[in-house]
């Protein structure tokens, strides 16, 4: 949608969501009449959501594909692999490290004096398996639709990879009908994404009026402490990505913050990376990332670069250990960041991801699963950030990876790669 008034509006749809939701939670009779009018306001949230949903298989299948098509090369799709592995993995390791160093900086849990020793059983949440050898299985389709039923977004790239490779070959052989019909069916799930984007608006305002006619603003103030502090550490962590990417892009990176500001505020207020990824994709192209690039490490990123949610797990394990009086060693808090670094490889396509990992995590080190109703009631707020900050570690990430790629590959590449990729003006050309 060429429509910059869309941020605007995802900013009032917030505004009026907090009003109108604290004056239906003041005017509920009890909680259970909260909950019946915040139920309404899901119905139209969950409505947007699907609708974007429905669109995100066919949009990455059709935008990888045509990328690795364009690329032409197995050496090439392994570099930009590669390097991308090696930017998410840094990040990740980042992301945790600042997260962990903040939560014993600001001791948000301190004081409260819990007891670990009360029963309390946390049956809200289900772990699932976050085993290594899960994962590693998990990465494989057993069936393309059912990926595409359910959203694999790991699972669609790796189909999508192995579609693309034999398109490559079949294209080489001098068959260009099967690429044309990729690219043109590309075209029409962004023009569908125009359409289901102009009821962001409505459909953030319903989220956030979902949240604090169940809440409450008193919540927010009970747990402000908490709230403040996660959110100076997502500004820390954005410092330190904007930072990262200013060394590799120069002054454009604040050229690509202003491009993204759209999917970010999307992710921001309906708390779904899903949400804002055909958004990220124009932005990527707008900023002059090559498709060929950006349609291969997003979607990557989407599983393995999760900066945002990264820092909420270190934050909320410690927090809990803190609000226990449990007191964890440097090589204990060690061991717990390489743990989430294994475990949150398994998150895409969960709901409420990062509070299942942390739930998972718990047991491990013997710390209380109780705690995890310390920060179930306001996980809503801190989902925003993190998954904005997610999207913005994404769209990094994929910027980066675009730059470092050889001029000489995308000139072999041109008359695919760039035919349909003018550059706007003011727009950084040594992207493309």
């Amino acid at each position: 949608m060429k429509n910059n008034k869309l941020p605007r509006r995802i900013a009032a749809g917030i505004i009026l969501g907090v009003l109108v939701g604290w004056a239906c939670h003041d005017l509920s009779a009890d909680a259970e009449h909260a909950k019946q009018l915040a139920g309404y306001f899901s119905l139209v949230t969950d409505i947007f959501l699907r609708m974007i949903k429905m669109i995100i298989a066919p949009l990455v299948f059709a935008t990888l594909v045509g990328g690795i098509a364009s690329m032409g090369s197995s050496r090439s799709i392994g570099r930009i692999g590669l390097r991308a592995m090696a930017w998410f993995v840094t990040a990740s390791v980042v992301s945790l490290f600042i997260g962990m160093a903040l939560v014993n900086i600001f001791e948000p849990g301190v004081g409260l004096n819990l007891d670990a020793s009360h029963p309390a059983a946390v049956t809200a949440v289900g772990t699932g398996d976050f085993s290594l050898k899960a994962f590693i299985g998990h990465v494989f389709p057993r069936s393309i639709a059912e990926a595409m039923t359910n959203n694999e977004i790991l699972q669609i790239v790796v189909f999508s990879l192995f579609f693309g490779f034999g398109l490559a070959a079949v294209k080489r052989a001098g068959h260009t009908n099967i690429v044309d019909s990729i690219d043109e069916l590309a075209k029409v799930m962004f023009k569908i994404t125009d359409y289901v984007m102009a009821f962001a608006p409505i459909g953030v305002f319903a989220a956030i009026a979902s949240a604090i006619t169940t809440q409450g603003l008193g919540l927010l103030w009970d747990y402000g402490r908490l709230i403040a502090e996660f959110y100076i550490g997502i500004a820390v962590l954005w410092v330190v990505l904007f930072a990262a990417g200013f060394m590799f892009l120069g002054r454009s990176v604040f050229t690509l913050g202003k491009l993204i500001r759209e999917p970010v505020l999307l992710a921001f207020s309906t708390a779904s990376s899903e949400s804002a990824y055909p958004k990220t994709m124009e932005a990527l192209e707008k900023f002059g990332a090559p498709k060929r690039v950006s349609s291969f490490v997003l979607p990557l990123g989407y599983s393995f670069n999760l900066d945002g949610s990264m820092m909420y797990q270190a934050f909320a394990i410690m927090f809990i250990a803190q609000a226990y009086n449990i007191d964890l060693s440097f090589t204990q808090q060690l061991l717990i960041l390489l743990t989430l670094m294994v475990t949150s490889k398994g998150m895409a396509g969960v709901a409420r991801a990062s509070i299942v990992v942390v739930a998972a995590t718990l047991p491990m080190f013997n710390l209380p699963e109780a705690g995890l109703l310390l920060i179930i009631g306001i996980d809503q707020f801190l989902d925003m950030a993190r998954t904005g900050t997610n999207v913005i570690g994404n769209s990094i990430a994929t910027a980066v990876v675009a730059k470092s790629e050889p001029l000489e590959d995308e000139e072999d590449d041109a008359p695919v790669a760039r035919s349909d990729q003018p550059h706007p003006a003011g727009q950084p050309a040594s992207i493309a």
